[in-house]
């Protein structure tokens, strides 16, 4: 039998209790539900900052609503520069279902080593991180159906360029985070550029959205941009340009089509271009923008702003004679010569058969200072102000340093450099009754408001002058179109190498030309250039006056210029003609 036990006769609870210790288990007690007081205080008042983060990056995510960039349109409304959607494929470490199968199969679909997407997924830790931007719809369909956790598709958006090659220098192009890189895209960025938006949300364990917190934000697009470029004009433009540059083996070429009333740029070529959209293997020769990064020597077409300065002060008329001599003309030691001997040729003369000796004699009876701020007030020398990048101001040195000889070769456009661009902007000096505008790439339907550099009456001198340059016995003939009059200038000139221009049969060349038309009321200035033709004939006259024939008969008919003349040309180019 078990033996019955008397508690109250047990000599343990008989013994009698300390009271500290009694008293010590109620202090800590009390003290344990301090500590827990203290604690949820700390939790919920001192550190609820931090405690609800670090909650939020493991359960909230902010997504972000990618806005619309604006597109790039023509002045006719057509399309230069759109964005589409495209899916984009991104992970969350974190929570990846890591089925090797799958992630084998996953990098497949992508087109990326097996080892380089372990790369971009091996920090667990991370929560987000691009395994591929912009894929196919296809791609992003075969992704999805792989059902793998932890990877997901976001809506993007990639630029299109309709054009294609025929207007890469004027349109640019993107990164791909849709940031402007090059031309319009870069110089409007932040005018094209919309605002994102986002969501807040809360995921389960599983990764799965199952709430929104907060307001979402809606992304705003951008807005839409117009430009001054008519994209027949310049497609039909860049075909010319391109065949030029082919024909001739040259190794580049540029032009520009001004409106000469309201200064728009409605064309800006450049070969070798390249396509905005696969910019794969991409060199710095088709990127460039030669029509306003590249600068020269001038040469023949600054001649009629000498000649222009000489009517305007009076120093000569149009009818005075100025004797060139046997074509051999020395000057402080140097001989200036020109192409073919002329005799004794009027001031008219002087421009149409494009005298080195003619215009240097006129330009030695005026001070350099009154040169160079016609030069100037011309735009040379002046980085043009244009909503544009890469423009260049080119060089013209002051005329307090000019030796007679250097005042001399300035005449006739040797001895400071200058873009095509400004070049063809000087010209509306000529088509504007003596004002020189500025000149736009964002379209406009008023009359440009410019400055005066001569008077009226010289301008139309001077037109006359140019119609002869491009006539009969002028040095540009092959300029001449069917149904309307032209003028115009041609220039050919040696470039440098090194310290000088090379050695005669070693030399290189550029040349151009720039001129206008209808020639009595100008509606448009056009400016071309090819860079070193090796096809045997390298004169602006021969190689890019054509050019300029075919853009300006297109564009004015576009333009539903009416012609204003009835009669087709019948111009047979001889060598002398080509000679400049």
């Amino acid at each position: 039998m078990s033996r019955s036990v008397v508690y109250t006769s047990s000599p343990l609870l008989a013994s009698r209790t300390p009271a500290w210790r009694s008293k010590f288990i109620v202090a800590v007690i009390a003290l344990g539900f301090v500590g827990l007081v203290a604690r949820a205080a700390y939790i919920q008042v001192f550190a609820n900052q931090f405690f609800q983060k670090q909650g939020e990056v493991r359960f909230a995510r902010t997504l972000e609503l990618a806005s619309n960039r604006g597109r790039i349109l023509d002045r006719n409304g057509l399309i230069l520069a759109s964005s589409v959607p495209v899916p984009s494929i991104w992970a969350s470490p974190e929570d990846l279902d890591r089925d090797p199968v799958k992630i084998a199969q996953l990098a497949k679909l992508l087109e990326m080593p097996l080892s380089e997407l372990n790369k971009k997924l091996e920090n667990e830790s991370k929560s987000f991180v691009w395994l591929k931007r912009q894929v196919d719809n296809s791609v992003a369909l075969e992704v999805a159906a792989l059902k793998l956790d932890g990877v997901y598709k976001r809506t993007e958006y990639k630029r299109q360029y309709p054009e294609g090659e025929a207007a890469a220098h004027v349109v640019g192009f993107t990164n791909i985070e849709d940031k402007g890189q090059e031309g319009i895209e870069l110089a409007f960025n932040k005018d094209l550029s919309g605002h994102n938006g986002s969501r807040r949300i809360i995921k389960d364990r599983l990764g799965r959205a199952v709430e929104d917190v907060g307001e979402k934000i809606l992304p705003v697009d951008g807005p839409d941009l117009q430009l001054s470029i008519d994209s027949k004009v310049q497609s039909f433009a860049y075909q010319k340009l391109r065949d030029a540059v082919q024909v001739n083996k040259a190794k580049a070429g540029s032009v520009v089509v001004l409106d000469a009333i309201t200064g728009e740029v409605l064309a800006l070529a450049n070969y070798p271009s390249y396509s905005p959209a696969k910019r794969v293997h991409m060199s710095g020769e088709q990127l460039r923008n030669r029509a306003l990064t590249d600068t020269f020597e001038p040469g023949s077409v600054i001649k009629p702003f000498t000649v222009g300065l000489a009517l305007d002060t009076g120093r000569v008329t149009p009818q005075s004679l100025i004797d060139t001599g046997s074509g051999k003309f020395n000057m402080s030691g140097s001989t200036i010569s020109d192409s073919h001997p002329n005799g004794v040729l009027t001031v008219e003369g002087v421009i149409q058969k494009s005298s080195n000796i003619g215009t240097t004699k006129i330009a030695m009876q005026m001070p350099a200072r009154e040169m160079w701020e016609l030069f100037s007030n011309a735009g040379f020398g002046q980085k043009p102000e244009i909503s544009f990048p890469g423009a260049v101001s080119g060089r013209l040195r002051p005329y307090k340093t000019w030796r007679p000889i250097e005042q001399a070769t300035m005449s006739y456009g040797y001895g400071l450099s200058a873009s095509l661009f400004q070049i063809a902007r000087s010209y509306t000096v000529f088509t504007n009754d003596g004002q020189i505008i500025p000149a736009t790439m964002l379209k406009s339907s008023e009359p440009a408001v410019g400055a005066q550099v001569l008077s009226a009456r010289t301008a139309a001198q001077v037109r006359k002058m140019l119609q002869m340059a491009a006539g009969p016995g002028g040095t540009g003939q092959k300029a001449q179109t069917i149904g309307y009059s032209v003028g115009g200038k041609s220039g050919t000139a040696i470039k440098q190498a090194g310290k000088g221009y090379g050695v005669a049969g070693n030399r290189k060349y550029r040349g151009w030309f720039v001129g206008m038309a209808p020639i009595d009321k100008p509606r448009i200035i056009v400016a071309v250039m090819i860079d070193e033709p090796t096809a045997g004939q390298y004169y602006g006259g021969a190689v890019a006056a054509p050019v300029f024939s075919e853009v300006v008969q297109q564009t004015l008919r576009m333009m539903n210029v009416a012609p204003d003349m009835a009669v087709k040309p019948q111009i047979v180019a001889n060598a002398e003609a080509e000679s400049l």
